[in-house]
């Protein structure tokens, strides 16, 4: 038995530019980082003498026969990539729902091959893994989705991913002080905002919208770097919440879609509380807002929100890894 650990992610700008739509044509590059809010994958081989072959515990539970036969769009690929046919048991979970913002359905992925790879006794590098799990989701199952949330799962910790034409994926750690990355861990709160979307209609409509917002899509990328800055000299982490700010602002003009009535007020009751900047997480249309707040600004903008879930998390420099491995387990 192989149980697999893959944490979720925060973006905090270049989010769009990790689409193809956009990166075909000139470079993408996101900066985001990874949270102790995790999903696990159990994989078990099953013994022979079993009803059915496999079994795929998720929202529902199959029994099939056959992988050509499983529901599950993720599971299904997973087992044909790797040429999985032996009986297998499958269950997965997680410590935050689905269609959140928080990338679930690619840490899904990435933590399903990672333990899939396991009870075939293979190890991979965390590139393979992420690959394999946007190939998965962006080239077979023909989702409207970027590649970051892949390889911000796989890999963990402060990362800048830079996107090419050629489909390759550059990976630049951001090194920060113990103390700058305390500072900041201190400094975001998170709120759950009751709405739930699914990320791929929230995305094909950005990707239709590319060429038309390639213009602002490039100032959000441009975003990466100054704020790759302000982690790595520690000293002004206002500046921070600041550029979360300007980010904000400009992925909202992308398409309505992206936020509503309900979540622009819930963003003006932070700020006017307190809150130096923040974002919607995820592709938009619901999940999580995440704020920059200083300390002593925090219980007010808590307080404002009361109506919504304050999320307590800390931030993860693991990514996916194999928490249990037992091969002689049946």
């Amino acid at each position: 038995m192989i149980i697999s650990r893959t944490p979720f992610r925060i973006s905090f700008v270049g989010g769009g530019t990790d689409l193809r739509s956009f990166y075909s044509k000139e470079p993408g590059q996101v900066l985001s980082t990874t949270i102790n809010k995790y999903i696990y994958v159990v994989v078990k081989r099953q013994i022979g003498i079993v009803e059915h072959k496999f079994r795929i515990n998720w929202s529902q539970v199959e029994f099939c026969d056959e992988v050509e036969d499983i529901k599950h769009p993720i599971v299904r690929e997973a087992l044909k990539l790797l040429n999985i046919d032996f009986p297998l048991e499958i269950t997965t979970f997680a410590d935050v729902p689905a269609q959140t913002g928080l990338g679930s359905s690619s840490a899904f992925a990435v933590g399903l091959l990672h333990a899939l790879y396991a009870i075939k006794g293979q190890m991979v590098t965390k590139y393979q893994l992420a690959s394999q799990a946007a190939e998965i989701e962006v080239d077979k199952l023909k989702r409207f989705m970027g590649k970051q949330d892949h390889f911000a799962s796989a890999y963990g910790n402060f990362n800048v991913f830079s996107f090419t034409s050629d489909e390759v994926v550059n990976i630049d750690p951001v090194f920060s002080s113990k103390e700058t990355v305390k500072e900041l861990e201190n400094n975001l709160i998170m709120f759950y905002t009751n709405l739930k979307r699914d990320a791929s209609e929230v995305l094909h409509l950005q990707t239709k919208a590319t060429e038309q917002k390639r213009k602002v899509l490039r100032e959000m990328r441009n975003l990466v770097s100054p704020l790759r800055e302000i982690l790595s000299r520690g000293d002004n982490l206002n500046e921070f919440g600041e550029v979360l700010n300007e980010a904000w602002k400009l992925k909202r003009t992308i398409t309505p879609e992206i936020t509503n009535t309900e979540i622009d007020l819930y963003y003006q009751k932070a700020i006017e509380a307190g809150a130096i900047g923040g974002k919607l997480l995820g592709a938009g249309g619901g999940g999580f807002l995440m704020f920059y707040v200083e300390k002593q600004n925090q219980k007010r903008v808590i307080d404002t929100l009361k109506e919504l879930y304050h999320m307590q998390f800390a931030l993860s420099s693991g990514g996916s890894r194999i928490t249990y491995y037992d091969q002689t387990y049946i």
